[in-house]
């Protein structure tokens, strides 16, 4: 047979061939430039450093130093000189800072706008001045000017830290929770000048100061703890050590004082003991940004080396597959043009003639009829499709398949499809999860936990196969589970996780038996509210106890259904629905239909108040347990 009209085979060959090799091609040029470009993004952090981070640290003391010496004036009206001269060693510091500022290109959109920011607070700065010359102006809110500019400055150091680097971004974020930890001892040092100063601790210092203590602390722990080993020792030591338990009680005592009492005879050493803490806290930050600088060259280095290693390889690859692929292409095209005539002429000629004639003769079928075709070939796959071919002859001639033995058949299909899917799953998740646990790599950890996300809606999928068939999928506990841990469970199958807030349920438990089902069924309804409402929006998932049960609502913030609508969905919850082919964008809703029936549950959808909707589910009194337990299969 002649070939018919349109491209040759070999045409489309190459071009199904030219298609995945081209996008190969892309896609490692992509890679390499992302990477690469991470790369570089790291060996600019040292300049950053230089011309921005050190720069504005240097402003930072500075004026810490100008606050603390405007404020000793304003309450004790000593230490014009010592003011004077400080103002010069920071007018000195912010006019570096500009200019190093100036010599850096190309930064980020967020980090420019930081920048920006803060020197608008900088030029605000001869008005402070201004006011504390003039005397009229609290201590409390010179504190609070000075504070401002640092504040600023803490937000370009956020903005600067964001490297492609995880466990360096990780370090230097616990660093700028340390700087903002140091600038507020600092702060707390000027409380302290007003407060010896009069002889008595206000109402509204001891409100601030307390507010100071509490950030300070909180920022000091939560720094120590992200640290490793090699940058936390000095902090745990100074943490340790007698210098910051003193200072520790100064703020207590601080804190303790009624607005108007007097001050305690311990008072006199507060200004030694923040000098003390304020020294070694100086000592220790200084040494921990130099050492976090020097971690970042080598990792820029071996990031740039691992992109060089793998785009060679890559196109080495690449190369070989066009190589590999052009010289099959020819025997493929010989052969596929082969089995083309002897399957043309199996449809077009033997099959043609044999359903003709069962049409009107049903004697059984002579083996000349029946005959396989034969083509050459050294390829298994066409070998394969040749063999299919004869097996399609074969089932063509007994295709008497009853009707409803079909629709049987695909029922189980789906049910043994599902089955195998389910068990295959599992097995994945527990492979998963080995892997997660052996791994201590950032970034393949993220990637094993969004692949067993994926595995876990997978198996989620398969599993709604099981359940509109009217079977159980299997799995289940043997006691009873915390509502938390099955509302979570619930939650952690819905692509779109991060939107949902669970709010803290009461304490009670679901029986091992209902766990499956409720997770599965809430994991629908969780899935629906993140489908149907704005990206950017929370769906909430509250509980409440009742009378006869437990209630959990999931409320989203779409744009709701119409009132016709949303009774014939709740009608269709309300009883066991059929499943329908001609509705199977709402596969969701018939799963839920199908679970609750099975646990006589009610499932309701009611308008939010927020305009989306609120799906109400109450779970009988029968499903829970008298007190939470821990969950085990």
């Amino acid at each position: 047979m002649p070939p018919s009209r349109g491209r040759p085979i070999a045409v489309k060959l190459l071009v199904l061939l030219l298609v995945p090799l081209l996008s190969l091609v892309g896609l490692w040029a992509f890679a390499a430039v992302l990477a690469g470009g991470d790369g570089l993004r790291l060996l600019d952090i040292n300049d950053l450093a230089n011309n921005l981070a050190g720069p504005s640290e240097q402003v930072n003391v500075e004026l810490q130093d100008e606050r603390q010496v405007s404020v000793e004036l304003l309450v004790n009206g000593q230490g014009a000189a010592r003011l004077a001269k400080q103002r010069a060693e920071t007018d000195k510091a912010v006019a570096a800072f500009r200019t190093a500022s100036k010599s850096v290109r190309d930064l980020p959109p967020a980090m420019t706008t930081q920048l920006t920011a803060l020197n608008t607070h900088l030029d605000r700065l001869a008005g402070i001045r201004r006011q504390i010359d003039g005397g009229t102006v609290a201590p409390l809110d010179v504190i609070d000017d000075y504070s401002q500019i640092a504040d600023a400055s803490f937000r370009l150091y956020d903005a600067m830290v964001l490297v492609p680097d995880m466990a360096i971004y990780k370090q230097a974020r616990a660093m700028t929770m340390m700087g903002e930890a140091k600038e507020l001892l600092s702060r707390e040092r000027a409380v302290v000048a007003v407060v010896l100063a009069r002889g008595r601790v206000d109402a509204r210092e001891r409100e601030a100061f307390t507010g100071m203590v509490a950030t300070r602390r909180l920022l000091f722990d939560q720094a120590l703890s992200r640290l490793d080993g090699g940058l936390r020792g000095p902090y745990k030591r100074l943490a340790e050590s007698p210098v910051y338990r003193e200072w520790l009680d100064a703020e207590d005592a601080i804190r303790g004082q009624a607005a108007m009492n007097g001050l305690p005879a311990t008072a006199a050493t507060w200004p030694v003991d923040g000098e003390n803490l304020w020294k070694a806290t100086d000592r220790n930050q200084n040494q921990a940004v130099r050492a976090i600088v020097r971690r970042v060259t080598p990792a820029a280095v071996g990031m740039l080396v691992k992109v060089g290693v793998a785009g060679g390889v890559g196109l080495i690859a690449v190369a070989a597959s066009i190589i590999l692929s052009l010289r099959f292409r020819k025997r493929l095209v010989r052969e596929l043009a082969g089995l083309r005539d002897a399957a043309t002429e199996l449809a077009e000629v033997r099959l043609a003639g044999l359903i003709k004639r069962l049409r009107t003769n049903t004697a059984p079928v002579t083996a000349d009829e029946v005959a396989p075709i034969e083509v050459r070939t050294n390829t298994s796959e066409v070998r394969d499709i040749v063999q299919a071919f004869n097996d399609v002859q074969s089932t063509a001639v007994a295709a008497a398949v009853d009707q409803a033995r079909l629709r049987d058949g695909v029922n189980q299909v789906f049910v043994n499809l599902a089955r195998r899917n389910q068990s295959l799953l599992h097995r994945q998740l527990l492979q998963l999860d080995s892997m997660e646990r052996a791994t201590e790599e950032p970034d393949e950890l993220a990637d094993l936990f969004k692949l067993d996300h994926l595995t876990t809606r997978m198996r989620r999928h398969a599993e709604s196969l099981i359940i509109l068939s009217d079977q159980a999928p299997g799995r289940g506990w043997r006691n009873p589970v915390p509502v938390l841990d099955v509302l979570r469970a619930a939650v952690a199958e819905v692509e779109e996780y991060e939107r949902v807030e669970v709010l803290q349920p009461p304490p009670v438990a679901l029986l091992g038996a209902v766990v499956t089902d409720v997770a599965h069924l809430m994991a629908e309804l969780i899935e629906n509210a993140t489908l149907f409402s704005p990206p950017k929006t929370k769906v909430d998932l509250r509980s409440a106890t009742t009378p006869h049960g437990l209630m959990i609502e999931v409320e989203d913030r779409g744009l709701g259904l119409p009132r016709a609508e949303l009774d014939e969905l709740n009608e269709r919850l309300a009883r066991m629905p059929e499943f329908d082919l001609a509705q199977s964008d709402r596969l969701g809703l018939f799963v839920v239909g199908r679970l609750a029936a099975r646990h006589d549950i009610k499932v309701t959808l009611t308008p939010s108040p927020y305009g989306g909707l609120t799906a109400m589910v109450a779970l009988p009194s029968s499903l829970l347990a008298d007190q939470p337990a821990m969950s085990a299969r």
